[in-house]
């Protein structure tokens, strides 16, 4: 066995790699088109969530919900697409380490309504510590910071149920034409 080979990311098909591709570069792409000044806070846990679940639904492998946030954070970073900046990327990490830790215990999240909707509130959840952590090197008042993280994360929350409740049909459709290749 060669050096590279142990290597975390060769346990990936290279179709596992190029959707999760696909999943992290909607990600930016959708954060991208919803710079719009929509005046509801925490609108972008919708598409966030529905990625990083489907991800994790059509490549079952441990971490491919975090490979995708990684990514669409570094994305996002070198782009500039976030007043955050290098925390972008725990921005988007911590909800898919989320989903992957959830997916341990419950592999089929994907095709649970339920699951998903649970999935999609706590993963989006995890933006009240990023939410406190930006607003705190801001050096903002603390009291401003509870109420903006705990307005902005329940907001978020419910975008991201949301979000996350149109992932089962898909995966239903894609399991039922065989489209999913599962080992």
């Amino acid at each position: 066995m060669k050096q590279w080979d142990k290597h975390l990311f060769s346990k990936f098909a290279l179709r596992d790699v190029i959707f999760l591709g696909f999943c992290a570069t909607f990600i930016v792409v959708s954060r991208a088109g919803l710079r719009l000044h929509l005046n509801i806070p925490g609108h972008a846990m919708f598409f966030t969530m529905f990625f990083l679940i489907l991800a994790s639904g059509c490549v079952p492998k441990m971490w491919a919900a975090t490979i995708v946030g990684f990514v669409a954070g570094c994305l996002l970073v070198l782009l500039g697409l976030g007043k955050e900046g290098p925390l972008m990327v725990l921005k988007l990490i911590l909800p898919g380490f989320i989903v992957d830790c959830c997916c341990l215990v419950y592999p089929r999240i994907a095709v649970s309504s339920i699951a998903c909707a649970v999935v999609g509130v706590i993963g989006s959840a995890s933006r009240f510590l990023t939410i406190t952590v930006t607003d705190m090197l801001a050096g903002i008042e603390w009291t401003i910071i509870m109420e903006h993280a705990l307005i902005t994360s329940l907001l978020g929350m419910a975008f991201g149920g949301l979000g996350a409740l149109m992932v089962p049909p898909i995966i239903r459709r894609l399991e039922a034409h065989k489209l999913l290749h599962r080992e």
